[in-house]
């Protein structure tokens, strides 16, 4: 049986040997174990961005990222990569800021509500990384198609045999398959670091229901 759940129990006993606690007491302790969990998510979302941005740095001097920017499609690639900042820094703020909310709640009702909104905010931070994952993807593979003298050339060549239709069809599905499995990884991820760090949140939104009734 879960921890708080024998507190309350041994809070609305009327005879225990034990030192009863009260609402508040029970209360605090949910607020404590919530503004930790929030805390982490946002520290979690921090490190995950640094981790990010070692990789892209580490891979910015590979073959295929230098013939990439010899493209010269900053005009594409920049404005993308600065909404994407932008937008995760939003939700760097929401995090902290949920934080920060739940840290100083004074009541229960409005501690369920952090703890929703919280969820909602993870939730949304996910699904804006995986879409911006799939939106990403796309958009360099138009840039290659567009830019990459070699692929033009592949291209020519399968239009020229009659098989342009095919070698398209390879190239889509060759990219979904990526995408799924970098999808898939992403997904555990997010169910192994962020998932449980929700669902211990949830755990506690529960126990506030409980200590409402």
């Amino acid at each position: 049986m879960d921890e708080l759940e024998l507190l309350k129990k041994d809070w609305q006993k009327d005879n225990n040997k034990y030192p009863k606690l009260s609402y508040n007491e029970i209360y605090k302790m949910i607020l404590k174990k919530s503004s930790s969990i929030v805390k982490w998510i946002f520290i979690i979302s921090l490190l995950e961005f640094v981790f990010w941005g070692i990789i892209t740095f580490v891979l910015k001097d590979t073959e295929s990222m230098k013939r990439f920017e010899s493209y010269n499609a900053d005009a594409i690639i920049l404005p993308l990569t600065v909404v994407g900042y932008i937008i995760l820094a939003y939700f760097f703020y929401l995090f902290f800021k949920n934080y920060r909310t739940i840290s100083v709640t004074d009541s229960a009702k409005i501690l369920m509500e952090n703890i929703l909104k919280t969820r909602k905010t993870v939730k949304q931070y996910v699904a804006f990384n995986l879409i911006f994952l799939v939106i990403s993807t796309i958009v360099v593979l138009f840039v290659e198609f567009d830019k990459d003298t070699e692929l033009i050339s592949q291209v020519e060549q399968a239009s020229a045999n009659g098989e342009v239709f095919k070698f398209y069809a390879m190239i889509i599905l060759a990219t979904v398959l990526m995408l799924a499995v970098a999808i898939g990884v992403l997904l555990l991820f997010y169910w192994l670091v962020y998932g449980l760090l929700l669902g211990r949140l949830n755990k506690n939104y529960k126990e506030l229901k409980k200590l409402e009734v």
